[in-house]
């Protein structure tokens, strides 16, 4: 029999970018693709929302032009939107995507799932770290 609380032993597989135990992003508002605080993803999750970023106003404003707006509020979905300072487990394309165009967000590389290796780097991450 595990000691282990329920709540934290269905995360304990789940790795960061460093191999680690992947750590919660957020619960205030509560993120992940499973409204869990964790940036953790499955076959279903299109957008593998897998990057823990701490959000800007730059970012909150481009991602708004690419037609994902993040700041208003969508209370059906339990989503409160979101403001400069706030952590969110972001879709790693959107996160590359803005990495290119030079308004990435900070990205707490502890809470971010091991899964964003296969769409970009360690060292890109780190130049981002949080």
């Amino acid at each position: 029999m595990s000691t282990t609380p329920p709540s934290e032993e269905k995360h304990s597989t789940e790795k960061n970018v460093f191999g680690n135990p992947l750590l919660p992003c957020c619960t205030t508002p509560m993120t992940g693709y499973f409204r869990d605080g964790y940036c953790r993803t499955m076959p279903q999750d299109t957008g593998t929302h897998v990057v823990c970023a701490v959000v800007t106003a730059a970012f909150l404003e481009y991602t708004k032009s690419r037609g994902n707006d993040l700041t208003t509020p969508i209370p059906q979905w339990q989503f409160p939107g979101l403001q400069p300072g706030d952590s969110w487990c972001l879709c790693v394309s959107r996160w590359i995507e803005a990495e290119k165009a030079g308004k990435a967000p900070k990205v707490v590389l502890a809470a971010t799932h091991q899964k964003a290796l296969q769409y970009t780097t360690l060292e890109k991450l780190k130049e981002y770290a949080y």
